[in-house]
């Protein structure tokens, strides 16, 4: 295994095609080991097809993925063994209760019967998740499945953590738990990898960012180094060329 201490998430050349569209194309970045990365980029730009290859959920076309110094091709498993993944449709198994799916995840990963009770605990307390213990998946809220998927991603303790739109559905009280969750995370060397569409989270959470138009890397960098003086939002609308475009307005409402 090679070096991964600087750079715990490698990306070179990579292109996922689908037929004749072109969905991510020749893209090339390295994220920096402790660092919060955001990954942004309008609908349709290719982020939840990046990090599907990232994650090893989707093969590239071309190109070369590193995790954690693994090759993941070649060394899949012993990428997911290290890496935490909150995908954006989640998966769940929607028939099994909340702390029955954490207990599958737990035990998946290796985990003692002492650690898993723990962590279960922790997390379904943290996350406040144990007003509907016993309630199958199948009838949690959108914003209880993403916590459920993030206390999943979590409880065996990943090296990498990738989320794709993990605030979408989720309340005000609980993205407070979750940004002071993963900026806590981060501070103790978690590497996190963040898709949204939430521009002011980002700007709040995010070290590093890259940003992405119509499948191609447009920009790659530090926060303040990238955006100057602007904010986030000035920057991005700016480097996607929509900052000044005039918008229509509705006939019957003007």
């Amino acid at each position: 295994m090679s070096s991964s201490n600087s750079s715990p998430i490698r990306a070179a050349h990579v292109t996922r095609s689908f037929g004749d569209f072109v969905a991510v194309e020749d893209i090339s970045f390295e994220v920096p080991a402790g660092s919060f990365f955001g990954f942004l980029g309008p609908n349709g730009a290719g982020k939840s097809t990046t990090i599907k290859m990232l994650t090893g959920l989707l093969a590239p076309s071309a190109g070369h993925v590193e995790i954690l110094g693994y090759d993941i091709r070649q060394q899949a498993l012993e990428v997911k063994r290290r890496i935490g993944v909150v995908p954006e449709d989640l998966n769940l198994f929607d028939r099994l209760t909340g702390p029955e799916y954490l207990n599958l995840v737990a035990r998946l990963h290796g985990l003692s019967r002492q650690q898993t009770e723990q962590r279960q605990e922790e997390l379904t307390t943290l996350l406040d998740l144990k007003t509907r213990a016993n309630a199958l998946i199948v009838d949690y809220s959108t914003g209880m499945k993403k916590k459920l998927s993030l206390a999943a991603a979590l409880i065996h303790g990943p090296q990498v953590l990738f989320l794709d739109e993990p605030f979408e559905g989720v309340d005000a009280v609980a993205a407070r738990t979750i940004k002071d969750l993963l900026a806590g995370l981060r501070t103790r060397g978690t590497t996190i990898f963040l898709t949204s569409h939430i521009l002011t989270i980002v700007e709040q959470l995010c070290t590093d960012i890259a940003i992405l138009k119509q499948g191609k890397l447009v920009a790659v960098g530090s926060l303040d180094q990238l955006r100057q003086e602007n904010s986030l939002e000035e920057y991005f609308l700016e480097l996607l060329g929509e900052d000044q475009k005039a918008q229509p307005g509705l006939s019957w409402m003007s």
